[in-house]
């Protein structure tokens, strides 16, 4: 199983290539820049980082088609991939904190941003797994190189004639963003790997089957179909700065934000326990938006077992159990783990340089 990192959004493009840079040398796989709405653009900031390395895969994750057309994708992944030599990949998703900021209101009993009124604006995109499919077929005939008359389907089309012809390199790579059952199978079905988020060791043998299922539907089978996912990871020498980074963290991590009870019970003592958390769904938010590390109502005790369940936390002492866990991940299907920094990304970039990468060698 390869390491691939993901950084913050906030850093800049000049120090993302310096990270790019000790990260290649280290010998991880590739370097992910974070899509979000009020900082840098991940495929421009990406460009210094292309042209400083050689061998690392450069990608932009998430990237929605309802806040970018799948065609200006196909403009700015391409563009991005001939800087790099054939070394870029995207992640596709179908939502996310993005489109919010954009206007699209969250679906009936779903959250609201502090401060929105749930019934102004749009609500989330119907039909979000074609979508994705959509915005992964448009990519695909733009990287081919040939010319395309159009697209037309059931969401977003071409209407013109098209041809990417500068696109001189191999790849780049398409990843769907997956964690449903549905859009894992469509993943499977269309994209180059899936990448998933926050899932813990035991959810991934249902995940394997839904991506089994997608990917004997295939016209072609590729022999190297990636599997990746996203997990924290907030291990630095200073124990109780790991910790309140990680409960910060919290109200992203898919069980809380999705407030999926099955995933919560796992981590709590009783019922009780997995009320209180599901009950305070509004002061995990509230804690990650106030870049806190105390969540109003949860004891620290809980949150961090949260934490533990969901991430990667502590200090070195710590280094080996986690070790362990993407020791789990690898035997179970994945072919990639994607690390996501924080607070530290050269702390976090050294710790896995000296633990990870040599224990999965």
């Amino acid at each position: 199983m390869d390491i691939d990192i993901i950084i913050e959004p906030n850093v800049t493009p000049a120090e993302l290539a310096e990270i790019a840079v000790a990260a290649e040398k280290m010998g991880v796989r590739a370097l992910w820049a974070s899509n979000y709405h009020s900082n840098w653009d991940p495929f421009v900031s990406l460009v210094p980082a292309a042209m400083a390395t050689s061998k690392i895969i450069l990608g932009a994750l998430a990237v929605c088609p309802w806040e970018m057309h799948p065609l200006k994708m196909a403009n700015a992944l391409l563009s991005l991939n001939e800087v790099a030599n054939g070394r870029a990949m995207i992640a596709v998703g179908g939502g996310g904190a993005l489109i919010g900021a954009l206007g699209w209101r969250a679906r009936a009993g779903g959250p609201i941003w502090p401060g929105k009124h749930p019934t102004k604006g749009t609500r989330m995109p119907d039909r979000r797994v074609l979508g994705v499919r959509e915005a992964l077929e448009i990519l695909k005939l733009a990287r081919s190189g040939e010319v395309c008359m159009g697209y037309e389907a059931g969401i977003f089309d071409v209407t013109r004639p098209f041809q990417m012809d500068w696109a001189t390199h191999d790849g780049p790579l398409l990843y769907s963003c997956s964690s449903g059952p549905m859009m894992i199978r469509m993943g499977g079905q269309y994209a180059d790997g899936i990448q998933l988020s926050d899932y813990t060791p035991d959810m991934m043998p249902l995940a394997m089957e839904n991506l089994a299922v997608g990917f004997s539907k295939r016209d072609d089978k590729p022999t190297d179909f990636r599997v990746g996912n996203f997990w924290a990871f907030h291990i630095n020498e200073d124990r109780e700065a790991s910790y309140w980074e990680g409960r910060r963290e919290l109200y992203v991590r898919g069980g809380i934000v999705g407030r999926e009870r099955e995933q919560i019970e796992k981590f709590c003592h009783d019922e009780a326990e997995a009320n209180l958390v599901m009950d305070s769904v509004m002061d995990f938010r509230k804690t990650f938006l106030m870049k806190q590390g105390h969540i109003n109502n949860i004891p620290d005790e809980l949150a961090n077992r949260l934490v533990d369940g969901m991430a990667s936390a502590g200090d070195i002492s710590n280094i080996d159990r986690e070790i362990e866990r993407y020791k789990t991940f690898a035997s179970s299907g994945l072919t990639e783990l994607a690390l996501r920094f924080h607070n530290n990304p050269w702390d976090s970039l050294k710790i896995v340089g000296e633990h990870v990468l040599p224990a999965l060698r």
